[in-house]
């Protein structure tokens, strides 16, 4: 047989991970973090059917991968640890602790480091050594983190505090805060715009309090827009997360769309880049409960796409399912069972 190849393509706000094949089939697969559970789910997007369950990461959050696809990281957050997974077995290879309860995480582009964000004081933004899989530094942040990424060029991780409300830059080079804003509420997900030269050009990013997002500017380093999602479709009142009413955005790997989440509204809206008018929306299907009068809300969370943005991927938060959606029809093409709490979702390409 012969050897795999190994690359990383970058899309703004997630990595999705290739695996590159001597074969033309390519394999793609969505993995959802279970937060109330100690379970995550693989889906199959060819047959948008669940093929793996991954069992015994306690409070799975962030997830992502190495760049040769053998390996699944995922935060811990009941054993504040990284747990370092084999991909095809779902086997422990090792927890690495952290400094403290970890949210998000995200890894470079070379796959030689993981950044993990910290959500308890004393905030921080830890570093993980892929290589000697240790934590080798914990960079002190303003504000509890309660997101991380790292931009599309790999220069730059980008986090966020719904407490302190400040967007946090670091440079990876010197491992240093680089710039700050302060912005109008908390810092919930976010995503990223690209330039030419695939540098940043703007951050997406939601907030506490807003069913919509507002807009930065990379380069001036501050906010230039504040945008609302419509009143319309009306859905439901969810009676939680209001705190966090719109709380998933991604731009397509192809860099036209913006997809844009509404807890409210039981929708995703679609915005053009990059002149950001509203496209449409697709409405989320709902649940059933024994013992409710009514129907239960998706409460739609993080989203992920397929590389070749023709399906994006919503974990479900109360429905306890992932919604795969046609963004060409945007129309509702599946709806996936998962485990309880769904959250992070992240994409592997096996070439």
């Amino acid at each position: 047989m012969s050897a795999i190849r190994i690359g990383i393509w970058l899309v703004p706000s997630l990595f999705l991970t290739f695996a590159a094949l001597p074969a033309s089939a390519e394999t793609v697969h969505v993995y959802v973090t279970n937060s109330a559970g100690d379970s995550v789910h693989v889906i199959d997007t060819a047959t948008n059917k669940v093929v793996q369950e991954i069992k015994g990461v306690e409070s799975a959050h962030g997830v992502t991968f190495s760049p040769d696809g053998t390996r699944v990281y995922i935060s811990n957050e009941h054993d504040i640890t990284l747990d370092v997974l084999d991909r095809k077995s779902g086997a422990m290879i090792k927890k690495i602790p952290l400094s403290n309860r970890p949210n998000n995480i995200a890894v470079t582009r070379d796959g030689k480091r993981i950044v993990v964000a910290i959500a308890r004081d004393p905030a921080a933004l830890d570093i993980i050594d892929t290589v000697s899989l240790t934590r080798t530094k914990s960079i002190p942040m303003n504000g509890r983190l309660h997101n991380t990424y790292i931009t599309p060029d790999s220069k730059y991780a980008v986090s966020g505090s719904v407490r302190s409300e400040f967007l946090n830059v670091v440079d990876l080079a010197t491992e240093q805060v680089a710039w700050e804003i302060k912005m109008k509420g908390g810092v919930r997900p976010m995503t990223f715009e690209v330039n030419a030269d695939g540098s940043t050009r703007r951050v997406f990013v939601q907030h506490s309090d807003l069913n919509g997002f507002s807009v930065v500017d990379f380069s001036v380093r501050k906010e230039v827009a504040r945008i609302t999602l419509p009143d319309e479709p009306k859905g439901y009142a969810p009676d939680h997360r209001l705190a966090s009413p719109s709380h998933g955005i991604g731009v397509a790997p192809n860099g036209k769309t913006l997809w844009v989440t509404s807890i409210p509204a039981n929708a995703v809206f679609v915005y053009s880049l990059p002149d950001l008018e509203l496209q449409g929306h697709v409405p989320l299907p709902s649940k059933n409960i024994a013992g409710r009068d009514k129907p239960v809300p998706a409460v739609p969370n993080w989203v992920t796409f397929t590389p070749d943005s023709k399906r994006i991927y919503i974990s479900n938060a109360a429905a306890m399912s992932v919604t795969a959606i046609d963004m060409d029809a945007r129309k509702v093409v599946a709806v996936i069972p998962v485990g309880q709490v769904p959250k992070r979702i992240a994409t592997l390409v096996m070439r």
